[in-house]
């Protein structure tokens, strides 16, 4: 089991630059482009049917270097510049030369955008056209799988690249794909704490560029700011200079920054990169404001990651639900066992999280989510106080029960099944606006 968790957070947590939705089609894109290139014909046309969750998180999101937002101006730079060896970092070879030819793709209307009528939630059928001749890739699963390639009709055989990590694709295809749903958090818990820690020492790579994002987020007026602000103010009477204060304004800085285009890569959890966010920054601000041993910090960090990949197997990987739910329940899990806490008050903490900000909805990709991060904080730290004080919500109420993997799989259930009329309403409201 320790060498497949290991698998599982390798695939899971990897670095992402940019909003993943909007990275997503560029790669789809980037690959069409390529197979037309290879074939000796130059893009003319680019067109990308995309999933409605995938327009939702799309719309309204900063696209790295640009200082533009929404699925057009990605489509036209991963045309210019994209590489879909890159993956989640598609576009990093990205610059000002690239950025304008891409612009002058968007004004020429070579670019378009449609709406798929997919069931799937996470899908992307990108078009590249010169001439008479048409290249097609398609993304879906997860937000770097390529499914699907074609050129003119022919299918082609898709080669999936060898992961940056150096995990080889056949050790990550030998992975069940229901790992991460069915593990369990005593198994979490066991593994975080008791793998050799020489084994655990990638994780470390969370906190270089996690900080450094955060770093970017303070020192640069991004977005609306918020990480900044609470930063500014942390010697005021409303924060104070508190933990839960330098906690919220780090990571609530780094979504910041990303959500507003910095040109940085988070490291992501799940296939995105404010979860990811969330996941780690609050537990290295424990860390650094406690003075934690290395150690105990790659334990935390492990363990939170496994934490909010477990819950999302049970969400899918887009939903109505904000991932700064399961994200910063990860958190809470690492900030628990930083403060001397075990398994039961681990499991309180899931508990107290869930009881919680449940429903707190996914709205789209945007600036403002760096307030619900900043909220998803706040909450993660007030959760895992209350259990290491022996303080849980009771199996008495709502949907919390007994077992933490019945009530793990109660916030699946209402993220993936009944929140489905929520997604379709906040669409649709977007749209219109």
């Amino acid at each position: 089991m320790t060498d497949k968790l290991i698998a599982l957070i390798r695939q899971e947590v990897v670095p992402a630059l940019g909003c993943t939705e909007p990275i997503a089609v560029a790669l789809a894109v980037a690959k069409a482009c390529e197979i037309l290139r290879e074939a000796g014909f130059e893009p003319e046309t680019l067109k990308a049917e995309v999933s409605a969750n995938i327009l939702k998180n799309g719309m309204g999101v900063g696209i790295p270097g640009t200082g533009m937002v929404g699925l057009h101006i990605a489509v036209a730079l991963a045309a210019v510049c994209g590489k879909s060896e890159y993956r989640l970092e598609v576009l990093k070879d990205l610059g000002p030369e690239s950025v304008a030819k891409a612009k002058e793709l968007v004004e020429q209307g070579k670019v378009s955008i449609k709406r798929s009528h997919t069931a799937e939630k996470l899908y992307v059928l990108a078009t590249a056209v010169s001439g008479g001749h048409t290249a097609e890739a398609v993304v879906s699963g997860s937000h770097d799988t390529i499914t699907a390639i074609s050129l003119d009709g022919r299918e082609l055989e898709c080669v999936q690249h060898t992961p940056a990590d150096g995990t080889s694709e056949e050790a990550a295809s030998e992975l069940d794909p229901d790992l991460a749903k069915n593990i369990t958090v005593r198994q979490i818990v066991d593994f975080a704490l008791e793998t050799p820690i020489e084994k655990l020492e990638f994780i470390m790579d969370s906190v270089k560029l996690n900080k450094a994002l955060s770093d970017e987020g303070l020192n640069h007026r991004y977005g609306l700011q918020i990480g900044r602000t609470i930063n500014n103010r942390i010697h005021s009477t409303v924060y104070g200079d508190t933990i839960l204060a330098y906690a919220m304004a780090r990571t609530a800085a780094a979504s910041d920054a990303r959500m507003a285009g910095c040109t940085l890569p988070a490291m992501s959890n799940s296939g995105s990169g404010n979860q990811g966010i969330t996941v780690t920054m609050p537990v290295i601000a424990v860390a650094e404001k406690t003075g934690t041993s290395r150690e105990q910090l790659i334990r935390a960090l492990t363990l939170a990651h496994l934490v909010a990949i477990h819950i999302k197997g049970h969400l899918g990987r887009l939903s109505a639900l904000c991932g700064c739910v399961i994200a910063s329940t990860g958190s809470s899990c690492g900030i628990v066992y930083l403060r001397g806490g075990g398994y039961e008050q681990i499991c309180s903490a899931i508990k107290n999280m869930i009881g919680n900000i449940t429903g707190m909805v996914c709205d789209g990709a945007k600036e403002g989510c760096a307030m619900k991060v900043a909220s998803g904080v706040a909450c993660s730290m007030q959760s895992a106080i209350l259990a290491l004080d022996g303080i849980c919500i009771s199996a008495n109420d709502g949907i919390i029960e007994k077992d933490i993997e019945k009530t793990i799989a109660n916030l699946g259930r209402i993220g993936s099944v009944g929140m489905q009329t929520t997604d379709e309403m906040i669409l649709d409201i977007m749209s219109c606006k």
